[in-house]
């Protein structure tokens, strides 16, 4: 896996990765940037929503759960001093479908925790990473 970030100006780059997308990034205008792409920070954020929902609906669909929709949010605090990593984060797991079982999601979630999510298992490391699980009808 390869990865670089090309500065355009400023505090603007663009962000690139081996699988041959882009990405903006930017800063914002109280440290001297422009606005005009995803924090860094925000992209570990992103990263590790999208790789623990990708567990949990692969691991819900072999499940044979009725999934009609699903999103994890993910919130971090970060510490006060430099380096500003990441403390506190909650994911939250927002389940929709027809006769979801609770115990299905716990396991997915649980399993995403414990063994596939490689960037929960390094963020993990520096933070306190709460899980919370909401299931809608519908």
């Amino acid at each position: 896996m390869d990865a670089k970030a090309t500065w355009k100006h400023g505090l603007s780059f663009e962000g690139w990765a081996s699988s041959g997308f882009t990405v903006n990034l930017g800063a914002a205008p109280e440290v001297g940037g422009e606005n005009d792409g995803f924090r860094p920070m925000e992209l570990l954020l992103v990263g590790l929503a999208g790789c623990t929902a990708m567990d949990v609906i692969s691991i819900l669909e072999k499940k044979r759960q009725q999934v009609t929709g699903f999103e994890v949010r993910a919130h971090a605090e970060r510490a006060n001093e430099h380096p500003k990593v990441f403390t506190e984060i909650t994911l939250e797991y927002i389940v929709t479908g027809h006769n979801i079982d609770p115990e299905a999601v716990k396991r997915a979630v649980e399993l995403s925790e414990n063994k596939y999510c490689s960037a929960q298992a390094m963020l993990g490391k520096t933070a306190n990473i709460q899980h919370k699980i909401t299931i809608l009808e519908g």
